[in-house]
Protein backbone atom coordinates (compact mmCIF):
# COMPACT_ATOMS: atom_id res chain seq x y z
CA UNK A 1 0.00 0.00 0.00
CA UNK A 2 1.49 3.38 -0.99
CA UNK A 3 2.34 5.86 1.71
CA UNK A 4 0.73 9.30 1.52
CA UNK A 5 3.98 11.29 1.99
CA UNK A 6 6.67 9.08 0.42
CA UNK A 7 7.08 6.95 -2.66
CA UNK A 8 8.12 3.32 -2.24
CA UNK A 9 11.52 4.23 -3.69
CA UNK A 10 12.03 7.03 -1.16
CA UNK A 11 11.05 4.78 1.74
CA UNK A 12 13.51 2.12 0.55
CA UNK A 13 16.30 4.66 0.01
CA UNK A 14 15.88 6.35 3.37
CA UNK A 15 15.36 3.08 5.23
CA UNK A 16 18.47 1.47 3.78
CA UNK A 17 20.49 4.64 4.46
CA UNK A 18 19.39 4.66 8.11
CA UNK A 19 20.13 0.96 8.45
CA UNK A 20 23.61 1.20 6.95
CA UNK A 21 24.69 4.43 8.65
CA UNK A 22 23.10 4.25 12.10
CA UNK A 23 21.51 0.90 12.91
CA UNK A 24 23.40 -2.03 11.35
CA UNK A 25 26.31 -2.11 13.80
CA UNK A 26 23.88 -2.23 16.72
CA UNK A 27 21.62 -4.99 15.42
CA UNK A 28 23.70 -7.39 13.30
CA UNK A 29 24.39 -9.61 16.26
CA UNK A 30 24.18 -13.39 16.34
CA UNK A 31 20.89 -13.36 18.26
CA UNK A 32 19.24 -11.10 15.64
CA UNK A 33 20.38 -12.82 12.43
CA UNK A 34 17.38 -13.78 10.36
CA UNK A 35 14.94 -11.63 12.32
CA UNK A 36 13.09 -8.75 10.68
CA UNK A 37 13.73 -5.12 11.51
CA UNK A 38 11.10 -2.48 10.86
CA UNK A 39 12.42 1.12 10.72
CA UNK A 40 10.48 4.37 10.94
CA UNK A 41 12.23 6.40 8.23
CA UNK A 42 11.27 9.72 9.84
CA UNK A 43 12.39 9.10 13.42
CA UNK A 44 14.94 6.31 13.03
CA UNK A 45 13.10 4.25 15.66
CA UNK A 46 13.07 0.53 14.97
CA UNK A 47 11.64 -2.75 16.21
CA UNK A 48 13.01 -6.27 15.75
CA UNK A 49 10.93 -9.43 15.72
CA UNK A 50 10.72 -12.88 14.17
CA UNK A 51 7.37 -11.75 12.72
CA UNK A 52 7.51 -8.70 10.40
CA UNK A 53 3.90 -7.76 11.17
CA UNK A 54 4.55 -7.63 14.92
CA UNK A 55 7.56 -5.35 14.48
CA UNK A 56 5.61 -3.03 12.19
CA UNK A 57 2.57 -2.92 14.44
CA UNK A 58 4.68 -1.94 17.45
CA UNK A 59 6.17 0.95 15.49
CA UNK A 60 2.77 2.03 14.19
CA UNK A 61 1.49 2.06 17.79
CA UNK A 62 4.29 4.49 18.70
CA UNK A 63 4.05 6.59 15.53
CA UNK A 64 0.68 6.38 13.80
CA UNK A 65 0.97 6.80 10.04
CA UNK A 66 4.72 6.25 10.05
CA UNK A 67 6.51 5.35 6.84
CA UNK A 68 8.13 1.99 7.61
CA UNK A 69 10.99 0.18 5.94
CA UNK A 70 11.59 -3.49 6.67
CA UNK A 71 14.41 -5.91 6.04
CA UNK A 72 15.70 -9.25 7.29
CA UNK A 73 18.81 -8.73 9.40
CA UNK A 74 21.89 -10.18 7.75
CA UNK A 75 20.12 -11.11 4.51
CA UNK A 76 19.66 -9.44 1.15
CA UNK A 77 15.85 -9.91 1.12
CA UNK A 78 13.02 -10.31 3.61
CA UNK A 79 11.46 -13.11 1.54
CA UNK A 80 12.92 -14.82 -1.49
CA UNK A 81 13.22 -18.06 -3.35
CA UNK A 82 16.84 -19.07 -3.20
CA UNK A 83 17.83 -15.89 -1.36
CA UNK A 84 21.20 -15.66 0.26
CA UNK A 85 22.66 -14.40 3.45
CA UNK A 86 24.87 -11.32 3.31
CA UNK A 87 28.05 -12.42 5.00
CA UNK A 88 28.87 -9.15 6.69
CA UNK A 89 29.64 -10.43 10.13
CA UNK A 90 33.23 -10.41 11.31
CA UNK A 91 33.09 -13.96 12.65
CA UNK A 92 33.69 -16.71 10.08
CA UNK A 93 32.81 -19.21 12.80
CA UNK A 94 29.27 -17.76 12.91
CA UNK A 95 28.89 -17.99 9.13
CA UNK A 96 30.08 -21.61 9.02
CA UNK A 97 27.98 -22.61 12.05
CA UNK A 98 24.83 -21.19 10.43
CA UNK A 99 25.57 -23.30 7.36
CA UNK A 100 26.09 -26.43 9.48
CA UNK A 101 29.81 -26.59 8.67
CA UNK A 102 32.46 -27.55 11.22
CA UNK A 103 34.77 -24.49 11.21
CA UNK A 104 37.69 -26.31 12.83
CA UNK A 105 37.52 -29.07 10.21
CA UNK A 106 37.59 -26.48 7.41
CA UNK A 107 40.70 -24.83 8.87
CA UNK A 108 42.47 -28.19 9.20
CA UNK A 109 41.59 -29.13 5.60
CA UNK A 110 42.82 -25.76 4.33
CA UNK A 111 46.14 -26.27 6.09
CA UNK A 112 46.72 -29.68 4.43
Amino acid sequence: MPHSRYSSEEIARRGEQLYENKIRKQVELEENMGKVISIDIETGDYEIDDDPLSAGRRLQAKHAGAALYGKRIGYNAVYSLGGSRKYRCTSPQLVFREQGIDFDKVIVELQL
